[in-house]
């Protein structure tokens, strides 16, 4: 799972090696009519069925869905102001998935993208509001499409009866009914009429992908006027009635209890409404950010140091060393190749900082935040209040960035209790260095891996590895990390790729009272880049080229595709100064294949600097591929800033970095001079993007500058 998703569809399950790609199977969804004044119909999220065509299945008595319309369903209404409104179950965090979603439904309506509007779903009392894992185009191609399909069907079908002509005879465009002698009517004059509807006289198809017009065509974000001149709003945007700004005063290292808190000089400070403790720390709420803060700092706080104070770096390294399971023995008569790699915390750190706001009663409560995960967030925030779940109302805002942060609302549960204690709404902020040293980290982990390789070719492949877990007492705003997937053996990731005969590996942990989260693409960000550089030094063993190499061992056609579009695009094997290298790395999952060639100027080690990098897609029916492209752009950094300069220390139990000012997350200096990306042609189911492109990303640096210095890179960051 990851923490960010794709803003362009991919390819269905991997292929079979050597196996040609599939054409886009359209399922049909079952399509149900909701009692409205308008057109509004919804299909189900997780259906699969073929009814008769321009049917719909009986619902109760009424022929139609009339309360829980949201749940487990995607709706579309067509409003008399001749807007299409699809409430989407899934959150915006710049991933794009509005517009992908809007260019589906214009596509199958034949309407103008600018009259299709994607607000953001409340919290649900069921049905699937994850956003996670590569998968909100998958898991929404088809509703989507099905559900325009069929709204067009019937808009048709309105206008043939009202005119009085036979509904073949229609044609449809920027949002209206076209009759052959040029009449036409808007789909909001015809939405009231649609709606009554029940057999179209015209299929409710969706269109084959040679019709397409909008899906598979470059595409500006619906969003992008409104995020660049402030009117999109986010949850530090909003102004709720009464609802005061509030931050926290957090312990000097992790997991530290308040022993003692002296509030006076604090209460007296202007502007200070409250001060109130909380399990994190204590909250102070007043009139103003500024306010808050002064008063922050005026509170004298006794702490008592966390579970982990007499943790550093030093000793989690060796633990985790000390927990990789053995590899076992090698197979008789060959040659090992064998590498051992540690990675360092990494922190998520979105952009926008966390934000929530919420106000709790005495019997109800409205939280307002950007969450990947509304309905499991509304339900916790239902227990810590004491308030049943249905008397929780959560509406999900836009999120700043968040690459798996937002999968967890440690936020949002903190504002609900403060609320609470207050008794009056709040405005909680989480500043960047409170998120830094108390919020979500990636885990450290370290791996071990051998490569045997024997006439020539890999043979058996072992891959172990040890990764931190985490451990506290309860559950609650500490400890939400059962969105980190764990590390298995071997990974899903190295499950076939290479054709290295027996694949084997364990995996281990260390319990830590450490904050964790899921972080853009999960464990296959460190997995897949521990074994790319492996690939390399396989193939410097036996004496061949890393491309070469690959292309005679990668088992996909679709994978072999990509590495020779990078390597024919980036000019693979160039004359390169002395000091500078390439590299290359591929990765295959989420139904989709990305390969990546890097370019480096390591001529000052401890200062490289990536110049170039080119990436190559296959994700299947790309909705957008200028968004998709922006995904790779912004894996290409996730990769250069991960493998070179960012990561956290831990100092005696506490997290070293506070701000972008020490943790060393790539800026425009950092930044590639040339970046390319190649969107492989593909008719392809739909597949996931928005974390394909880290493994790939980060492999190809190490690889280049590994072959730029002649090291084997082994600990990263670079720098750490």
């Amino acid at each position: 799972m990851d923490g960010i998703e794709s803003s362009a569809a991919g390819t269905g399950p991997a292929p079979d090696a050597g196996a040609p790609r599939h054409a886009v199977s359209r399922r049909r969804f079952m399509v149900y009519s909701l009692a409205a004044s308008t057109l509004t119909i919804a299909a189900p999220l997780a259906c699969d069925t073929s009814p008769a065509q321009g049917t719909e299945p009986a619902r109760g008595p009424s022929d139609a869905l009339v309360t829980g319309a949201d749940d487990e369903m995607l709706v579309l209404e067509v409003t008399r102001a001749n807007r299409i409104v699809v409430r989407l179950p899934r959150v915006e965090v710049g991933q794009g998935i509005t517009t992908a979603v809007a260019m589906m439904i214009a596509e199958e309506l034949d309407a103008r993208l600018a009259d299709v509007d994607i607000p953001l779903a409340d919290a649900r009392t069921k049905g699937n509001q994850y956003t996670g894992g590569s998968n909100s185009v998958v898991s929404l191609y088809g509703p989507a499409c099905q559900l325009a399909a069929t709204a067009r069907a019937r808009l048709v079908t309105a206008a043939a009866r009202r005119w009085h002509l036979p509904a073949w005879s229609l044609r449809t465009g920027n949002t209206m009914v076209i009759a052959p002698d040029g009449r036409t009517a808007t789909f909001g004059s015809l939405s009231a009429s649609a709606a009554k509807i029940r057999r179209t006289a015209v299929s409710a198809k969706p269109k084959p992908a040679s019709e397409h017009k909008v899906i598979g065509r470059p595409a500006t974000r619906i969003d992008a006027r409104d995020i660049v001149t402030g009117k999109a709003k986010y949850t530090g945007d909003l102004s709720v009635a009464g609802a005061k700004p509030t931050v926290v005063a957090r312990p000097p290292t992790l997991g530290g209890k308040i022993v003692s808190v002296d509030e006076r000089a604090a209460r007296a400070l202007p502007g200070v409404h409250a001060v109130v403790r909380v399990p994190g720390g204590v909250a102070v709420v007043a009139e103003t950010f500024h306010h808050a803060f002064n008063a922050r700092d005026a509170l004298k706080i006794k702490w008592a140091a966390g579970p982990s104070a007499s943790l550093s770096d030093a000793q989690i390294r060796s633990r985790l060393k000390a927990a990789v399971p053995h590899l076992g023995s090698p197979p008789r008569g060959s040659t090992q190749v064998e590498g051992e790699f540690e990675f360092a915390f990494v922190s998520h750190a979105p952009m926008e900082v966390l934000t929530a706001i919420a106000d709790v009663r005495a019997h109800r409560a409205e939280i307002w935040f950007s969450s990947q995960t509304p309905t499991d967030a509304r339900d916790s925030i239902a227990s810590a209040t004491g308030l049943p779940a249905s008397e929780v109302t959560v509406h999900v805002l836009r999120g700043g960035g968040s690459f798996g942060r937002r999968l967890n609302f440690d936020a949002a549960i903190e504002a609900a209790l403060i609320s609470k204690a207050a008794k009056r709404p709040v405005k909680l902020m989480w500043s960047r260095n409170d998120d830094t040293r108390h919020g979500r980290m990636r885990p450290a982990g370290h791996h071990r891996i051998r490569a045997s390789h024997a006439d020539g070719r890999v043979v058996a492949f072992a891959h172990a590895t040890a990764s931190v877990s985490e451990s506290y007492g309860k559950k609650g705003t500490a400890n939400q990390a059962s969105f980190v997937r764990p590390v298995s053996a071997p990974h899903p990731s190295d499950s076939g790729l290479y054709n290295f005969g027996r694949l084997s590996g364990d995996s281990g942990q260390v319990e830590l009272a450490m904050p964790l989260g899921a972080w853009r693409s999960v464990d296959s960000g460190t997995t897949r880049t521990a074994q790319e550089i492996m690939v390399d030094e396989v193939a410097r063993s036996l004496g061949k080229d890393p491309v070469a190499f690959r292309r005679t061992t990668l088992r996909s056609k679709a994978v072999k595709a990509v590495l020779d579009k990078v390597a024919e695009a980036g000019n693979w094997g160039r004359a390169m100064p002395d000091g500078h290298g390439q590299g290359v790395a591929v990765h295959e999952e989420y139904g989709s294949c990305v390969a990546c060639l890097a370019e480096i100027d390591a001529s000052d080690p401890k200062n490289p600097r990536v110049t170039k990098v080119v990436m190559a897609a296959d994700v299947g029916t790309a909705v957008n591929p200028r968004g998709l492209e922006a995904q790779l752009m912004g894996t290409s950094i996730d990769g250069i800033s991960t493998v070179l300069s960012a990561g956290l220390h831990i100092d005696r139990g506490a997290v070293r970095e506070g701000s972008f000012g020490d943790f060393h997350w790539a800026r425009q200096r950092n930044a590639p001079l040339h970046f390319e990306a190649h969107i492989m042609p593909s008719k392809g189911e739909p597949g996931g993007a928005g974390e394909l492109g880290v493994p790939a990303a980060s492999g190809a640096v190490a690889n280049a500058y590994a072959r730029a210095t002649g090291t084997k890179p082994r600990r990263f960051p670079l720098n750490f």
